[in-house]
């Protein structure tokens, strides 16, 4: 994979584009990781008994995945700068099975002066956006 180059860029243009799964081991092995046990992202019952569909993924797992999708574009994580997100639904996962999530990023603005592209990303699961106003800022060479 080549490194991108800030000139070659144009905005609009699609950068990558990703699914993730996260199945049920997957979000017991991130808790153990993070440290954040809540049992809405391992038991039904509880999740379910506060309102929620079921289990969720961990909202920071899925902020996570999706500036993977950034860090791995940009060829370095320290490239990316700046990330912020705002979490809009949850990301139910079934037992058995697990969800897919979609990432796409584009290149929202691009700013020369300064050797930065605002990459806009749209992550969904089933046609859904979990996560709104997803951007990365990404300083190129």
């Amino acid at each position: 994979m080549t490194t991108p180059v800030l000139a070659e860029l144009t905005v609009g243009q699609e950068l990558a584009r990703r699914e993730v799964t996260v199945d049920r081991a997957r979000l017991v092995r991130y808790a153990g990781a993070s440290g954040d046990f809540n049992p809405i992202h391992w038991n039904e019952r509880v999740a379910t008994a506060v309102g929620l569909p079921g289990v969720i993924a961990h909202g920071m797992w899925t902020m996570g995945a999706a500036s993977s999708v950034v860090a791995d574009w940009a060829g370095d994580p320290g490239a990316v700068v700046d990330y912020q997100v705002r979490f809009t639904r949850p990301v139910p996962v079934p037992d058995p099975g697990a969800a897919t999530v979609e990432v796409v990023a584009v290149a929202g603005s691009l700013d020369a002066e300064a050797g930065t592209v605002r990459v806009d990303l749209t992550v969904t699961v089933d046609g859904v956006r979990v996560l709104g106003k997803a951007q990365a800022v990404v300083r190129l060479a």
